[in-house]
């Protein structure tokens, strides 16, 4: 029996890819520990250098702790060079998800005790339903490392949720790479229509999706979120620029106004989103457009990430904006999006709303505003707004 340690970075996907290594490890009889052990799994990430410079350092602690390390993931796919130099004790795992899953327990070993299935460590429950993407945008690895678009078919989505919901977990929250590709050809399924079959299982409590392409939102997707009862009012939207020309230099596949119109259908809803800051198409112009854009699509919560050139893409070679001209644009588009969620967070005082306390005195509501609650984690709790903080609405 070993004693393992499994670690992820990155997004929701890399998330549901360590749990999927985790759970075999767990079913093979093995026992899972904090801190040292035998064997430790890093699932990596490179949507960045600093991603990719993370996952070095995890695994490089891990080398210290553990007698064998696992290096696995995205980054791990796109340059086994990024982790040279690493201990002996490091082995570096490039296949896809399954494949991986399959090289880590085949090393470590079972011992032929099946246990049951393992619990997520998280109060809501990331379900993959699809993986990859079969689109280029001009800055994103993604395809490389995660080859193209592919589904799990509905009936083993819908499996696990109803497994996921046994095991105590009251939010699911559907992921993938582009869920808006989720196809069941053979069950004649889309993804407003998994979205249905998931919201009427038994003990769903709240559903959410993890992001969506603006090419994705249609009228189809917008009835079924709005017509699913447990689903909440949030929804992170990609934006990645808000200027046509550096849309188009992207090779993102849609304009401003196609942005705009698309989410003027969701105005109840919490709008999140990610922007690239200095990529290299952008110039002073361009970055007010953005911040202009961003106000137009009354986005709250911006996850703002500076350019950062990636290996294999088409503007690997380029990066022309200055990193303080980008550091200086991030605080400022940081503090629009800290000023957005502060409004949204202030229409809650006076008003109740239905929080999932997630970690010790916080939570997040229907919309995905962040709460300061006192509560049991893992509990759905009724609260009253009383005041706005630096960190989310304060529960009376």
């Amino acid at each position: 029996m070993a004693r393992f340690s499994v670690r992820f970075l990155g997004c929701k996907v890399s998330h549901t890819d360590a749990q999927a290594l985790r759970e075999r490890l767990l079913g093979d009889g093995h026992t899972e520990v904090e801190g040292g052990g035998d064997v430790a799994v890093v699932n990596t990430c490179c949507v960045t250098n600093e991603g990719l410079g993370k996952s070095r350092q995890a695994a490089s602690r891990a080398a210290r702790t553990h007698g064998r390390v696992f290096v696995t993931g995205c980054g791990a796919r796109l340059s086994e060079g990024a982790f040279a130099g690493l201990p002996a004790n490091v082995t570096v795992v490039t296949g896809q998800i399954e494949e991986a899953v399959e090289a880590v327990a085949g090393d470590v070993g079972a011992i032929g005790c099946v246990q049951a299935p393992a619990r997520l460590e998280r109060v809501r429950a990331f379900v993959k339903i699809q993986d990859g993407c079969s689109f280029s945008c001009a800055f994103c690895v993604i395809p490389l490392v995660r080859g193209a678009t592919r589904s799990r078919s509905a009936d083993a989505v819908l499996v696990e949720i109803r497994r996921r919901i046994a095991q105590g977990h009251r939010e699911i929250v559907l992921t993938g790479v582009n869920l808006g590709c989720f196809r069941d050809r053979a069950a004649g399924m889309t993804l407003a229509g998994l979205i249905r079959a998931a919201g009427a299982i038994e003990g769903v409590e709240r559903l959410r999706l993890s992001s969506i392409e603006i090419n994705h939102v249609d009228d189809e997707l917008v009835a079924a979120l709005r017509e699913t009862p447990v689903v909440g009012r949030h929804l992170h939207v990609p934006l990645q620029s808000g200027d046509d020309r550096v849309l188009k230099a992207m090779a993102r596949r849609y304009s401003v106004e196609t942005y705009l119109r698309k989410v003027e259908p969701l105005g109840d809803f919490n709008l999140t989103a990610d922007v690239i800051v200095g990529f290299p198409a952008e110039d002073d112009a361009a970055f007010e457009r953005t911040l202009e854009t961003v106000r137009a699509a009354r986005l709250t919560k911006v996850h703002v990430f500076p350019y950062s050139p990636r290996p294999g893409t088409r503007t690997a070679a380029d990066d022309t904006v200055p990193p303080q001209v980008k550091k200086e644009r991030s605080s400022r588009l940081r503090a629009l999006s800290d000023e957005a969620c502060r409004s949204r967070w202030a229409t809650k005082v006076g008003r109740e709303d239905l929080v999932l306390v997630d970690r010790p005195g916080r939570g997040y509501g229907s919309d995905y505003s962040p709460w300061l609650v006192d509560a049991p984690v893992g509990e759905l709790v009724h609260v009253r707004g009383a005041a706005v903080t630096e960190e989310g609405v304060r529960a009376a």
